[in-house]
């Protein structure tokens, strides 16, 4: 296969992939509920997971000295940041939200809760890293 193409399919599976082995943890923990295929945060981060790989992926191909490598690593800046920061403060919203609901003791069907976990762990956002950056080095190296 052309490498053109491997540099954008390989963090593809590589997210893909990691969203499987979250699910497959998930269910482990908490029971078969398909409607969590696509949940946002738990272990590991597939966002993290994507955006690594899409930066390992064209420092591999295009080389680390590349304009394109340069996009490429601030875009997975962004969004590790996003998921490991900025969610969390949404997710600690969301929980000071809800205890004020309950203390107003406000009617719940007008104010429904609010979800509390929407970022990631700092864990989750490292095991998230070290998956996209070593299955891309790995994929890279062996196709």
């Amino acid at each position: 296969m052309e490498p053109s193409f491997l540099v954008f399919l390989i963090p593809i599976g590589v997210g893909i992939g990691t969203q499987a082995v979250k699910f497959a943890i998930f269910t482990a923990k908490h029971g078969w509920k398909p409607e969590y295929m696509f949940t946002h945060g738990h272990m590991p981060s597939a966002h993290t997971a994507f955006a690594v790989s899409l930066a390992t992926s064209v420092g591999w191909y295009e080389g680390v000295g590349s304009g394109s490598f340069a996009v490429a690593a601030a875009l997975a800046f962004i969004l590790v940041d996003d998921a490991a920061r900025i969610r969390m403060h949404l997710g600690d919203q969301g929980r000071y939200l809800n205890m004020l609901v309950e203390q107003l003791d406000l009617d719940e069907s007008k104010f429904p809760r609010l979800k509390e976990r929407v970022g990631h762990r700092v864990s989750e956002v490292v095991v998230g890293a070290l998956i996209g950056l070593l299955a891309t080095l790995f994929l890279a190296a062996t196709l």
